[in-house]
């Protein structure tokens, strides 16, 4: 397991948001996170990047706690961890060079042309190479995010955590970052954790689905599986209707069910 929480339990001031939460991400897949608002979904992203130190259990970063390093060798830890927001989360007055550069600057001494070279590698990674000394202001929805994606790209992490990545974003767009987040795991052997309640996304890139509900997982385990459950939460997240042109409704687990 590339990330492993164990009986996790974390919040804010006195209200619990996570209770006993045991997972393992598994190297080389892509699992979704999923659940209504308030599950603890952004909760679990905090605690597993170490922003949110858990009230019980323990995280573990290619099996490292977390928690019980100094903040030296934490931050070390963590630099195999990117992180894509969920609105990018540049910086308006940099260019998508100089947001990229930021993680880089913090964390090497490299040349300021090295820095150029791999600045312009990891944006080619996300289809940007012309949008290098462009302003976020510039960019359409979709480039933010894969300008979000590159600069969570930048420090060559093992794993990258997506936050509701598709959303705000037209069918067409959300399916093309779908398709480059395929395209990041093949090329670059990347784990991907995606929180995320868009059901055409889930389809197409979900590996392993994990489900939460009210601070406690309640699902872990495939597309297929999570189709077939009984659970009643599983049954609701999925089975919303869509009604065509014709009148004729078909339930998303039909549509989403893998042919």
């Amino acid at each position: 397991m590339v990330i492993e929480a164990h009986d996790l339990a974390a919040g804010y001031s006195s209200r619990l948001i996570l209770d006993g939460i045991t997972v393992g991400i598994r190297r080389g897949l892509i699992t979704c996170v999923i659940g209504g608002s308030g599950s603890g979904k952004s909760t679990f992203l905090r605690t597993i990047v170490g922003l949110l130190p858990p009230r019980r259990g323990y995280v573990r970063i290619l099996g490292q706690n977390i928690y019980d390093l100094e903040e030296d060798s934490r931050a070390g830890l963590l630099e195999n961890v990117g992180l894509m927001f969920q609105y990018g989360a540049l910086l308006n007055s940099l260019t998508i060079a100089e947001n990229l550069a930021i993680p880089l600057r913090a964390h090497t001494n490299l040349s300021a042309d090295v820095l150029d070279v791999l600045i312009r590698f990891k944006l080619g990674l996300v289809h940007l190479s012309h949008a290098v000394d462009l302003l976020p202001g510039e960019l359409s929805g979709g480039m933010r995010k894969r300008a979000g994606l590159a600069r969570a790209l930048a420090l060559d992490p093992e794993v990258v955590l997506c936050d509701e990545p598709s959303a705000g974003l037209d069918p067409v767009t959300a399916a093309d970052l779908d398709s480059l987040l395929l395209e990041l795991k093949r090329q670059l052997q990347l784990t991907l954790v995606v929180v995320t309640h868009e059901l055409s996304s889930i389809r197409t890139i979900a590996d392993r689905i994990v489900m939460l509900a009210a601070g406690k997982i309640v699902f872990d385990g495939t597309l297929t599986e999570a189709l077939e459950s009984e659970d009643e939460r599983l049954q609701h997240f999925f089975e919303r209707r869509i009604s065509g042109q014709t009148g004729k409704k078909d339930t998303l687990v039909d549509i989403l069910r893998p042919r």
